[in-house]
C-alpha cells in the first residue's frame, strides 16, 4: 500500500477496551494519533468484553481516519465468544487484522499476532505432566509460529511486529511478578530473533513498563493506553497535551 516514505511516522497504542460509555474519549484518541502520524497500530484488547457490538462502535470511530490501520486482537476480544465477528467489523472499516499474517505499507512490513502467556526465560512454563498444561503450552508455541510465518513472508527491509502480549519480561516490569506469566512469552521472542525487525509493538501489561529489548537489541514498546496514560500526569489538561509525546511516532529511515 503506496509508495517508499523517507520518514514513516508510527503512533501506537493498545488496550483500548472500547465501550459505549467510552466511545467519544476513543474517537478523539484515534483522531489526535491519526493527525499526526502516517500508521496507526492498535495492539489487541480493542473491545472490553468481546462483543460485535463494541467493534461497530471502534470500526465508526476508525472509518473517519484517513491513515492506514493496523491491529492485532488481544484476548478481551476472545470473552464473547465473537473473535471471528469482530475481525470482520473492524476489517470491513479498512482495518489491516492481523492473525499470524502480514502486510506492507509505504514499504514497510508488519507482521502481527495476538500472542499468549506462558512466562519468560528459564521460568517458562514447558510441555510437562498434565494434559492441560501441555494444552496451554502448545497454544504459545502456535502463536510464536504464527508470528514467524508472518515475518518469513516478508521481503520488505524493514519490518515491525505488532502483539497484544509481551515477547520480554523487561517491559511487563511493574506488575505484581506473581501474574509474569500471564503476560506473555519468550516463545514469541524466539521468531523476532531469527528473522531483523526495526520495532516490536506490544500491550496487556497496564502497569508494566514502556520498554525494553530483544536479546538482538530490537527495542520493544509497552504501548498499553493506561501505561500512557499514566506517564502523561494525572490531571486532564495534562493528558491531553501529553498524548502524541507518549503516543510519539517512531521514525523508520529507509
Amino acid at each position: 500500500m503506496g509508495n517508499p516514505k523517507t520518514v514513516l511516522r508510527l503512533a501506537a497504542v493498545a488496550d483500548l477496551h472500547c465501550k459505549k460509555k467510552a466511545a467519544d474519549n476513543i474517537g478523539n484518541l484515534i483522531s489526535a494519533m491519526a493527525h499526526g502520524a502516517d500508521v496507526l497500530l492498535l495492539g489487541g484488547d480493542l473491545c472490553d468484553t468481546g462483543l460485535p457490538e463494541e467493534a461497530e462502535i471502534l470500526a465508526r470511530e476508525i472509518a473517519g481516519v484517513k491513515v492506514p490501520v493496523v491491529a492485532v486482537l488481544g484476548n478481551h476480544d476472545f470473552e464473547a465468544g465473537k473473535a471471528p465477528e469482530i475481525i470482520e467489523i473492524l476489517s470491513n472499516s479498512g482495518v489491516n487484522v492481523l492473525d499470524g499474517k502480514s502486510c506492507e505499507i509505504y514499504g514497510i512490513g508488519f507482521a502481527g499476532t495476538k500472542g499468549f502467556a506462558g512466562g519468560f526465560g528459564e521460568r517458562a512454563l514447558q510441555p510437562w505432566g498434565e494434559t492441560i498444561i501441555k494444552t496451554f503450552v502448545h497454544e504459545a508455541v502456535e502463536e510464536a509460529l504464527k508470528l514467524e510465518s508472518a515475518l518469513a513472508g516478508l521481503r520488505t527491509p524493514k519490518r515491525i511486529a505488532l502483539l497484544h502480549y509481551a515477547p520480554i519480561v523487561e517491559t511487563v516490569l511493574g506488575e505484581p511478578p506473581g501474574i509474569f506469566p500471564f503476560l506473555g512469552s519468550s516463545r514469541l521472542e524466539d521468531p523476532l530473533n531469527r528473522y531483523p525487525v526495526t520495532a516490536i509493538f506490544h500491550g496487556h501489561a497496564h502497569r508494566g513498563s514502556p520498554e525494553g529489548t530483544t536479546q538482538t537489541g530490537v527495542q520493544v514498546f509497552n504501548v498499553a493506553k493506561s501505561l500512557l496514560q499514566n506517564k502523561t500526569g494525572k490531571h486532564a489538561h495534562a493528558k491531553r497535551a501529553g498524548w502524541w509525546n507518549a503516543l510519539r511516532s517512531r521514525r523508520l529511515l529507509h
